[in-house]
């Protein structure tokens, strides 16, 4: 069977993880993706380092389950378990079967057998400042560290994932977002998320238009 449409995998959460499914599914280049498969945060797992990452912060309990309530209204399939595991390779390569993946606030590692599958790649959305790439803000909590410097504005890196941590190839950065005096961690997500999501599908459709010698063409 041909098929024309970018089979899309989202590892993602809270409102980054939101909004890009948002874009995916009801944004205008909806008609170029089919999404295969949502992975989101068990914020009940210990293993998503909760305490290192957004959800240490005040936030309400629909905020935890926004994304996997989104994808099963639209019968998507929804995982919430370790992705490190035989059992979700083998859904990931025998069923979602993504030509593409997006992390957006995700916490857990992606593994070089999950980052090389995808024939046009994996991707991560990163917020950061022009400081060059990698980013000193690097790692769980960029928020924290763009506030805690006084930054007046945040951008957001989308980057292909490596065995590194937020460290592989910068693809595109997305337009300023200002901080607000007082702005929260919390906030900034809210704030920027919108704005990545918007940001982030165009380049995803580049990426796959532009990729010299692949094509869905023939994918099974």
């Amino acid at each position: 069977m041909i098929e024309t449409k970018i089979r899309i995998a989202l590892f993602g959460s809270f409102y980054r993880g939101y909004y890009l499914l948002t874009e995916l599914l009801h944004g205008p280049l909806r008609e170029r993706f089919c999404v295969v498969g949502v992975a989101t945060d068990d914020v009940t797992q210990g293993f998503i380092s909760r305490e290192k990452r957004v959800w240490q912060y005040p936030h309400r309990p629909e905020e935890e389950t926004m994304v996997g309530q989104k994808a099963e209204m639209h019968g998507l399939a929804v995982y919430k378990g370790r992705v490190k595991t035989e059992p979700f390779y083998a859904m990931y390569e025998q069923v979602w079967r993504p030509h593409l993946c997006i992390s957006a606030t995700f916490g857990q590692r992606i593994d070089a057998r999950l980052f090389n599958f995808p024939q046009f790649g994996f991707f991560n959305i990163h917020p950061c400042v022009e400081d060059g790439w990698p980013s000193k803000y690097a790692g769980p909590n960029p928020f924290q560290g763009l506030i805690r410097d006084g930054c007046d504005h945040s951008t957001a890196v989308l980057h292909r994932v490596d065995a590194g941590l937020d460290t592989g190839e910068l693809i595109a950065m997305s337009p300023r977002v200002g901080i607000p005096p007082g702005a929260s961690v919390v906030d900034m997500h809210k704030l920027t998320s919108p704005v990545i999501a918007k940001f982030a599908v165009p380049e995803l459709v580049r990426l796959v238009d532009f990729t010299p010698a692949h094509s869905l063409a023939g994918s099974v």
